[in-house]
């Protein structure tokens, strides 16, 4: 009962600062009282170094982003879709730990939300930038914002924003392990690079015909945008949740024989 109001509280609190719409703070309920059920106050606190990180990339330099999330109609307000797809890997190896007892099934957690704050720092600090980012696609320079494209200072991020879930999840261990930092810190910045490339060659994108701008929306200055490459099913959230995943099972290959 106490988990459930604590998780209670913050999702009324992101529904109330605008960092979550009423879906997304329904389902971070439902995906905190999982965590913190299987993994009590421990799995809270790394997500919500996550959560609260990435609300605070989001908020700040509000000015210098407005017209990236006008262009590809992202918002900083989370929905249901968003938080299942950055929590949801998290949640599948936190039960898998209970159900397991394997202590890398709790790193595979860990790595899921290194790999989530990581495309989540780069994507928020990336656009800061002076220079426009190079798609890994065409190699030209490109929009800010753009699926599949990188700069400096967002891989800087992408690696600070992984290294600092492992750090956290270390410190709420009471132990440290150098090997197992680096492996986690470096699973959830691969999860990353995996969500660029993925960006850059199959998620879907859309070129509007009225300001001829590149956008992950269906519909764009009030007119339905042209497919110009991707599958239908490879939106955003699905690489998302697919980089996650894939941080946390990459983890489990290290498992000792």
């Amino acid at each position: 009962m106490i988990i459930f109001l604590l998780v209670l509280l913050v999702c009324i609190g992101g529904w109330k600062t605008k960092n979550l719409s009423f879906s997304g703070a329904l389902s971070a309920l439902i995906m905190g009282c999982i965590i913190g059920y299987f993994y009590h106050w421990k799995g809270l606190l790394l997500l919500g170094a996550f959560f609260l990180s990435s609300s605070i990339w989001s908020k700040l330099f509000t000015g210098s982003k407005a017209e990236i999330e006008g262009r590809l109609a992202k918002s900083s307000v989370r929905d249901w879709q968003q938080v299942w797809a950055n929590g949801g890997p998290a949640a599948v190896f936190i039960i898998l730990y209970h159900f397991t007892g394997s202590e890398w099934c709790l790193y595979s957690f860990a790595a899921a939300i290194a790999a989530a704050n990581s495309d989540t720092w780069a994507s928020e600090i990336g656009p800061l930038s002076r220079k426009s980012p190079l798609s890994i696609r065409s190699f030209k320079r490109v929009e800010k914002g753009t699926s599949g494209a990188v700069s400096l200072l967002g891989t800087v991020a992408a690696l600070a924003g992984s290294v600092f879930i492992s750090l956290m999840f270390f410190i709420l261990q009471d132990s440290f392990h150098w090997s197992l930092f680096i492996l986690i810190s470096v699973a959830g910045f691969l999860g990353n690079v995996f969500d660029t490339v993925a960006g850059a060659y199959w998620q879907e994108e859309f070129t509007c015909p009225v300001c001829n701008s590149s956008t992950e929306a269906a519909m764009h200055c009030g007119v339905p945008a042209v497919k110009s490459k991707g599958y239908s099913w490879m939106n955003n959230e699905s690489v998302n949740f697919t980089s996650s995943f894939l941080a946390g099972a990459g983890i489990l290959l290290f498992i000792p024989g």
